[in-house]
């Protein structure tokens, strides 16, 4: 499922409430730093030349949607930088939250701003400079552990570490929404389950390192492109926030 537009919606998020999405990467194909197995939108497609929206059309449509929005009383709870891939990616990432604050401000003051990002842009400072312009910054981990990790998001850079990814979090001093997507199944020969012991124990001992205020897991809600994995039950889903939860943190639980 590909977004055709920058801007779509709005739609009802089961975590966010109403929300305004925007969509920094190509509408015809996804392009992201991760593959992973679960996405909505598909594996990664090869294009040679990916067009994608400029600062300009980001800003222009955001604005005729917000007036739009107000014409109809329509109120929003966030708007949501998701889409066809990774956001943080898009070269003009700084110019367009501030372009984004700037014109929420003006149209929905009560809305906040959101950024869902698989943390693997944190090492440009333009991004982290701009992740810390806006209210929610909701930064994916799904795996402690790096062959999981690897199974799951099998992101481009193939060198990427779990380390690398908590030290990038580690520097937003728990100011920052943990995201994690609980998930079993196999792609191939690959079995994949971050919901064992060793999985969830890595993962709770990660949590006092980087120290989120808040946590969010979720499992898979939509079609995905790996056709065998398993939706999690809500009583593991509850069962792994309660450990987090007894270790001082909170955590939603979207089942």
């Amino acid at each position: 499922m590909l977004f055709n537009s920058i801007v779509y919606g709005p739609i009802h998020s089961r975590r966010l409430g109403i929300s305004l999405g925007i969509n920094l990467m190509p509408t015809d194909a996804k392009l992201c730093s991760f593959d992973c197995v679960y996405c909505e939108c598909g594996f990664n497609q090869q294009v040679r030349h990916p067009l994608l929206p400029t600062a300009q059309q980001v800003t222009e449509q955001l604005r005729q949607k917000l007036i739009e929005l107000n014409q109809q009383n329509t109120k929003l709870d966030v708007i949501t930088f998701s889409g066809n891939g990774e956001p943080t990616m898009h070269p003009d990432f700084l110019a367009i939250i501030k372009q984004t604050v700037a014109l929420r401000n003006q149209y929905a003051p009560q809305a906040k701003i959101s950024v869902l990002s698989n943390s693997t842009q944190l090492f440009r400072p333009e991004v982290r400079q701009a992740l810390m312009m806006i209210e929610n910054r909701i930064l994916k981990l799904d795996s402690a552990i790096d062959a999981t990790m690897q199974a799951i998001d099998q992101p481009v850079n193939k060198q990427l570490k779990v380390q690398t990814i908590i030290d990038y979090l580690k520097q937003f001093d728990g100011d920052f929404t943990l995201q994690t997507c609980f998930l079993r199944g196999h792609n191939g020969n690959i079995q994949i389950d971050n919901t064992t012991d060793e999985e969830v124990d890595a993962w709770l001992n990660i949590l006092p390192i980087i120290h989120p205020k808040d946590i969010m897991i979720y499992v898979i809600d939509r079609a995905t492109p790996v056709e065998t994995l398993e939706k999690i039950s809500r009583e593991k889903m509850e069962q792994i926030a309660d450990r987090a939860r007894q270790l001082g943190f909170n955590v939603s639980v979207s089942a």
